[in-house]
C-alpha cells in the first residue's frame, strides 16, 4: 500500500494545504498555468515531478521545483458506480458482448506507471451509451488477461461461452488484446464450424483514458456489425485508417497486426477486406467470398493439441532448434519458411535435412508457410522445394499465415493422427485460411 506522503511530490506547501490525487487543480510556474486533475506519481517516474491529467485526457508532467503556485479548483470525492440494467427493446437484435482483457478494457494504473485489465465487459458498456440504440447489450466477462498470455486452454474456454451465448443470441462481439489477436481469432474460426452468426473481434491499440483511444469507435463498429451482418464468419473489427471514420471487417483467418501502435494496425493478408464499416451502422460490402449461411447445427469443435512449434526460418539457424521440439515429443512443426518455402539446404552448418529426415521417420508433420506473408509457397519450383515437399513429405500450405498453419495444425492434430489425413485437412480451406486465387489491389491494401 502507498501511504498519502507518497503523492505529496516536493511542493513547499503544508500539508494542510496540500492538494491529493484526484483533485482537479491550477498549477502555476513562472512560464505558464496548467489545469486538471492531480494524479499519483508512477514509480518509474523520476522523483519531483507533478503529474496532471489535461481536459483533453492526455497527462502532463510538471517539475515540482518550478511551481509557484497551485490551488484547487474542486476537491475530490469518490463516488460509488451506480450500475443499472438497461430497458430491454424487443425491436432491436441482442448482442453478447465478451470480455477477455487486453488494452480495450485497460486503463492506466498511475501508481506503477503500468496499463492493466481492469475494467469489466459492463463497465465498458455504460461507458459507451451508443451501444443502446444499436441492439440489446448482454455483457459477460470471463477472463482479464492479456493476450500474449493466451494459450490453447484459453481459446478451448472461449469457444465454448461463445457457443453458449450464440444460443441466444443475434451477433456475438469479443474483446481483447491486440498482440495475439489474429492468432485468437484463426482458432475461433477452427473452433466454431457451421457458424451461422456473426462473431466480431475488437481490440484497441490505445487504452480507453487516453483522448486518441480507439476503443469506442472499434467497439461501437463491431457491435453494428454483429448485429446486421448476417452471416455466420469470425471477423475483426477495427480501424480501417488513422482517422475516425470508419473500420475494416477482416476474415478471422486473413487478418494480421502490421504495426506496433498505429491504430489501423490490423491488415488483411492475401485477400480484400469483407466490409467496411461506419458507426452510424453504414456497411460496404467489399468481398462476398465467404458462405451466406449453414443449414447445420452449430457444431463447437474446440479441441487443439498443445504440443505445435512455429520455427521462423533465418539464414544460418542451428539444426538443433528443429530437434529440440522433435526430442520433447511434439506432434507437429510449422516453419515460417523464405519466399517460396525455402529452409537452409546445402550448408552443412545450418542445413534442415537431416534433422527434418528424423521429423519424418518419426512422423512427425512439418508444415511450411511462407514468412512473407503475401503470396504462396510452391512445393515443386525449385529443386531445393522438392527436396522438402517430395523427399521428405513436408506439407505446403500454399498463401495461409503462418501463425494460422500453427493454430490450424493443432486442431488438426487433435482429430487426425494418419499423414495422409493431416496433409488433405491441412490443404483444405477450412475457414477461408487458403484462397483460391488472389484479387488485383490485396498486396498492401
Amino acid at each position: 500500500m502507498f501511504s498519502e506522503s507518497t503523492f505529496l511530490y516536493t511542493l513547499s506547501l503544508p500539508d494542510s494545504i496540500m492538494p491529493k490525487p484526484g483533485d482537479k487543480v491550477r498549477i502555476t510556474t513562472s512560464k505558464e498555468t496548467f489545469e486538471g486533475i492531480l494524479m499519483p506519481r508512477p514509480d518509474l517516474l523520476t522523483p519531483g515531478i507533478t503529474v496532471i491529467k489535461l481536459k483533453s485526457g492526455y497527462n502532463v508532467g510538471i517539475e515540482s521545483k518550478k511551481i509557484t503556485s497551485i490551488d484547487v479548483i474542486e476537491p475530490y470525492a469518490a463516488k460509488s458506480p451506480v450500475k443499472t440494467a438497461s430497458a430491454q427493446d424487443p425491436r432491436l437484435p441482442t448482442v453478447a458482448v465478451i470480455s477477455t482483457g487486453g488494452t480495450i478494457v485497460s486503463k492506466i494504473d498511475y501508481y506503477s506507471g503500468a496499463v492493466s485489465a481492469d475494467y469489466t465487459a459492463e463497465d465498458f458498456i455504460e461507458m459507451c451509451p451508443e451501444l443502446k440504440g444499436i441492439a440489446n447489450i448482454r455483457a459477460k466477462k470471463i477472463m482479464g488477461i492479456m493476450s500474449e498470455d493466451m494459450d490453447f486452454s484459453v481459446y478451448e474456454q472461449l469457444a465454448a461461452a461463445i457457443a453458449d451465448e450464440l444460443k441466444t443470441a443475434d451477433g456475438i462481439v469479443v474483446t481483447q488484446g491486440t498482440d495475439t489477436l489474429h492468432f485468437t481469432t484463426a482458432a475461433m474460426s477452427f473452433a466454431l464450424q457451421h457458424l451461422n452468426k456473426p462473431v466480431i473481434f475488437t481490440a484497441a491499440q490505445r487504452s480507453i483514458d487516453r483522448g486518441s483511444s480507439d476503443a469506442f469507435m472499434n467497439l461501437i463498429c463491431a457491435v453494428q456489425t454483429a448485429a446486421k451482418f448476417k452471416v455466420g464468419i469470425v471477423a475483426t473489427c477495427m480501424h480501417g485508417s488513422s482517422d475516425d471514420d470508419a473500420c475494416l471487417l477482416i476474415r478471422g483467418t486473413k487478418v494480421r497486426k502490421m504495426h506496433t501502435s498505429r491504430r489501423d494496425a490490423f491488415r488483411p493478408m492475401n485477400e480484400n477486406p469483407l466490409a467496411k464499416i461506419w458507426p452510424d451502422g453504414k456497411i460496404e460490402h467489399l468481398n462476398t467470398q465467404y458462405a451466406k449461411s449453414h443449414e447445420k447445427p452449430l457444431e463447437l469443435k474446440n479441441q487443439f493439441e498443445p504440443r505445435v512449434a512455429l520455427v521462423l526460418i533465418y539464414p544460418g539457424m542451428d539444426p538443433g532448434s528443429i530437434e529440440y521440439y522433435i526430442k520433447k515429443g511434439f506432434k507437429g512443426i510449422v516453419l515460417a519458411a523464405t519466399a517460396l518455402g525455402h529452409v537452409p539446404t546445402f550448408n552443412p552448418q545450418s542445413s534442415l535435412m537431416q534433422v527434418l529426415d528424423k521429423a519424418a521417420k518419426k512422423k512427425i508433420p512439418v508444415v511450411i508457410a511462407s514468412q512473407t506473408l503475401y503470396g504462396a509457397v510452391h512445393p515443386f519450383v525449385y529443386t531445393n522445394l522438392r527436396k522438402l515437399s517430395v523427399e521428405r513429405k513436408c506439407i505446403f500450405v500454399h498463401d495461409m499465415l503462418p501463425e494460422v498453419a500453427y493454430i490450424k495444425l493443432a486442431w488438426v492434430l487433435a482429430r487426425a493422427q494418419e499423414y495422409a489425413v493431416i496433409k488433405h485437412m491441412m490443404q483444405t480451406s477450412i475457414a477461408g485460411e487458403i484462397s483460391e486465387r488472389h484479387q488485383p489491389g490485396e498486396f498492401l491494401i
